[in-house]
């Protein structure tokens, strides 16, 4: 085992050209972590014989025991290609034959997709590992859709093929046919989600390209064309990368005739078909039946020979041996990921517009986009990773220009240990030591005093199960509330909150919710708590416009104003939470007007979104002739209040407009400040929601499930009895499989994993990702309904009175 030195290292750091930071991205049990294991053999991290089963970046206890990836685990791994490898390669650059891959190996369970996003921030190019018998799931539609939307650059690795030719037994055609599904599969989610004309280049998925390679991590084997071109070109007397061309897709060979064609001949065989998978399928038999000699023959003539050591191996472990021999995974997903994935110098002159929320002018800009070294610092912070010092944690960047020199204060990650380095330059994922006292949980670092932030982290999830805590000694509050304070740091999408006296942690669903419990009782508190039952997250809205015009006047009744609430247009609503809307005002304005009908005037005098300036709902002044300068601020404090704890049961805010209809102000600023106006404005908010037929909305994960077709009746059964609406049923050629997808409310699934495993006798395969907000049924004003329920559960919860308030405790009359 060969550990990187540190010399090597640091000068590995200043060749700008030669890293390559990925992300290593997929639907949970692709085997993303069996095929890194082979990557980290192949730097000297772990022995050969343990890639594939190591799992070396799954650190902690709990992925070891669950056989899961939890939290995103950074490794730098340095690569000396050699002069050979690099004319292979058609490589020729300046900065010599090593390679720096800072390489992140993500989970791809759905509930923990926030360490995904906080692993796209920090790098350029991801592989996507797709399991070639199950695949593109749901999963993987979710990550790869991530991934394009930070302008990651994606390449393809087609795993588990060994499951495909024993496991199904499918003919040479049929697992070809199986393969270009995959392909095309995830093609077409880069033709929806990439850009019209993206700065990245051609994304499509083409194994001819060599942006596509095929294996089986836990065996640890796998190769692209560009190897099987290599081994023919001579043979035919074509170049490599015609060849490449020639070996997948509509081409066919025919033996007899030695002649290539586009269709189908008498006697034509598909070149994939014939010169890689029947070699491949030949000598992956012969090893596995432990035929040694059959298996050193054949490996013989296409110029490969077993060890000694590797011919007294028996069973599995010879086969692996003989493949890795053959073909070792890690040179396939090398080749991909230094020909098809983007350096930092590349990478950074597309994502800095991305990523820069100031002018594209500026001297931090600039740096970004040259990816200069000597440029201002400007550091993006995404995770922060628990260090050896107990609450104390490294905070994990990338480096997006200038250099980061805190003399002992600088790490390299390396997976569950740190090395120490001088300094790092622009291109680079380090971590820093004590900046997690001036950070919670991202953010970003300069030393350029004009700087403007880089964009803050947008998640696929929400938070929408939380559980209350205490600890079961109460003089161990102390220590649980500073877990609770470590644990908030630690994982980017908890919420920890303080509600009536209880400690409530919301996270991504039950799994996420047992982990990170787990966690703080382990941990970061160390003091053993007690759990409530799991709970929905719920938002309010309202259903239609006022049915009134709503006075509220100031405490000095010196100050009137007239207000009313109304839905925002369906689909709105995300595209403020994703960020589309246009900063620029009239912009803004004329898109809303031509895509949503709002008044273009009403719309240029959007006032703030809320919550936090950012969530889905908008305030507008629709005065006309009223100077509201002096109290606008006031006004938006007010609404900022009630879009995050509204007037049902004080839950968040979602998909309404308020609208300032018209204002008398008093005239003497002493007389209108902000408490006069603030409590007003909530009063009249609050009175506008009441008289717009306010209501709840209850959060819908998307569940997908695989199943044998002869339980799909259980599976039916149990998704209508949790109130589940079937939007797909798909069922897989030459597979027994079907997959049933169907939008379930998340309050329905606590124990749906249980139930479908005891009713489909463990054979159902459950997948749940979050998904949409839909209307609660019942009227939450009505006592007895669902709704109103619900409405009394949480305000109990939260310690909040009985009764919500009546319209006329918050409506004042003329």
């Amino acid at each position: 085992m060969v550990y990187i030195s540190m010399e090597v290292l640091q000068e590995a750091m200043r060749h700008r050209h030669n890293i390559r930071n990925i992300a290593v991205i997929a639907h949970v049990d692709h085997g993303k972590t069996t095929l890194t294991d082979s990557l980290l053999a192949r730097a000297g991290f772990i022995s050969s014989s343990q890639a594939g089963t190591k799992r070396a970046t799954d650190t902690l206890k709990a992925e070891q025991e669950k056989g899961i990836t939890i939290k995103s685990t950074a490794i730098s791994l340095y690569y000396d290609l050699g002069a050979e490898n690099m004319k292979q390669f058609g490589l020729t650059n300046s900065d010599g034959s090593g390679f720096l891959i800072n390489l992140v190996d993500s989970p791809g369970h759905v509930d923990f997709s926030p360490e995904v996003t906080a692993a796209l921030r920090i790098v350029d190019g991801a592989m996507v590992v797709v399991d070639c018998v199950s695949g593109v799931s749901v999963q993987t539609e979710t990550v790869l859709r991530q991934a394009l939307c930070e302008r990651i650059k994606p390449v393809l690795m087609m795993n588990k093929l060994d499951r495909a030719i024993f496991e199904k037994g499918l003919s040479p055609e049929e697992i070809y046919c199986t393969l270009r599904n995959v392909v095309e599969n995830v093609n077409a989610l880069i033709a929806t989600y990439a850009e019209d004309e993206s700065p990245m280049g051609d994304l499509m998925m083409d194994p001819s390209k060599g942006n596509v390679a095929f294996g089986s991590g836990l065996h640890g084997w796998g190769f692209n064309l560009r190897q099987f071109a290599n081994l023919y070109a001579a043979k035919f007397g074509i170049k490599e990368e015609k060849l490449m061309k020639r070996l997948w897709g509509e081409n066919f060979y025919n033996p007899k005739t030695c002649q290539w064609t586009t269709e189908v001949t008498e006697g034509s065989v598909r070149g994939f078909n014939q010169f890689v998978l029947e070699p491949l399928i030949k000598i992956l038999q012969a090893a596995t039946d432990c035929d040694k000699a059959n298996t050193s023959a054949l490996l013989q003539k296409l110029g490969y020979h077993l060890t000694q050591n590797d011919l007294e191996l028996e069973g599995k472990e010879f086969m692996r041996a003989a493949m890795k021999t053959w073909l070792p995974a890690a040179d396939a997903m090398l080749d991909m990921i230094i020909l098809h994935l983007p350096s930092p110098v590349t990478a950074q002159t597309y994502r800095t517009e991305l990523l820069y929320e100031g002018p594209l002018d500026d001297d931090a800009a600039e740096a970004m986009k040259a990816c200069d070294p000597n440029g201002p610092l400007m550091m993006y912070i995404s995770k922060m990773v628990p260090s050896a010092e107990k609450g104390r944690f490294y905070a994990v960047g990338r480096v997006f220009s200038g250099t980061v020199a805190l003399a002992k204060k600088t790490v390299v990650m390396m997976g569950g240990s740190v090395q120490g380095v001088d300094d790092a330059p622009c291109g680079n994922i380090v971590g820093l030591v004590g900046v997690d006292k001036f950070l919670q949980k991202s953010g970003t670092i300069s030393t350029f005093e004009h700087a403007h932030n880089l964009k803050v982290l947008k998640f696929s999830v929400s938070p929408v199960v939380r559980v209350a805590v205490e600890p079961v000694n109460p003089q161990d509050l102390a220590k649980l509330v500073e877990g609770l304070r470590r644990l908030n740091k630690v994982e980017p999408l908890v919420q920890v909150t303080s509600e009536a006296g209880q400690h409530v942690v919301a996270g991504a669903g039950e799994l996420h919710l047992e982990i990170i419990l787990q966690d703080l009782e382990e941990t970061y508190a160390g003091v053993p708590i007690k759990k409530s039952d799991p709970v929905v997250k719920y938002c309010e809205t309202v259903t239609r416009e006022s049915s009134r015009v709503c006075l509220a006047k100031s405490v000095n009744k010196l100050n009137k104003l007239y207000m009313m609430a109304s839905p925002l247009p369906e689909g709105l609503s995300e595209e403020i939470e994703r960020g589309d809307l246009s900063s620029d005002i009239k912009e803004r304005a004329r898109y809303l007007a031509d895509n949503y009908s709002f008044d273009v005037n009403e719309a240029r005098k959007i006032w703030c979104f809320g919550p936090n300036n950012s969530g889905p709902n908008i305030f507008i002044d629709s005065t006309h002739g009223v100077d509201t300068t002096r109290v606008r601020d006031a006004i938006c404090a007010g609404f900022q209040w009630v879009s995050n704890e509204g007037v049902l049961c004080d839950e968040t805010m979602r998909g309404v407009r308020f609208d300032l209809r018209d204002a008398q102000i008093h005239s003497d600023p002493a007389h209108c400040g902000g408490s006069q106006i603030i409590p007003a404005a909530r009063r009249g908010l609050f009175a506008s929601m009441l008289t717009a037929s306010p209501a709840l909305l209850e959060p819908v994960y998307m569940v997908e499930v695989q199943c044998p077709l002869t339980v799909i009746g259980s599976v039916m059964s149990v998704l209508s009895r949790r109130r589940g609406v079937v939007v797909e049923q798909l069922h897989h050629s030459g597979s027994p499989l079907c997959t049933v997808k169907a939008h379930t409310p998340v309050n329905e699934t606590f124990g749906f994993s249980e139930e479908l495993k005891s009713q489909t006798s463990g054979q159902a395969f459950l997948q749940c990702i979050f998904d949409h907000w839909q209307i609660l049924p019942g009227d939450p004003l009505v006592s007895g309904s669902k709704a109103a329920e619900i409405v009394a559960s949480v305000r109990k919860q939260k310690g909040l009175s009985a009764n919500i308030p009546t319209l006329e405790s918050v409506l004042d009359k003329l």
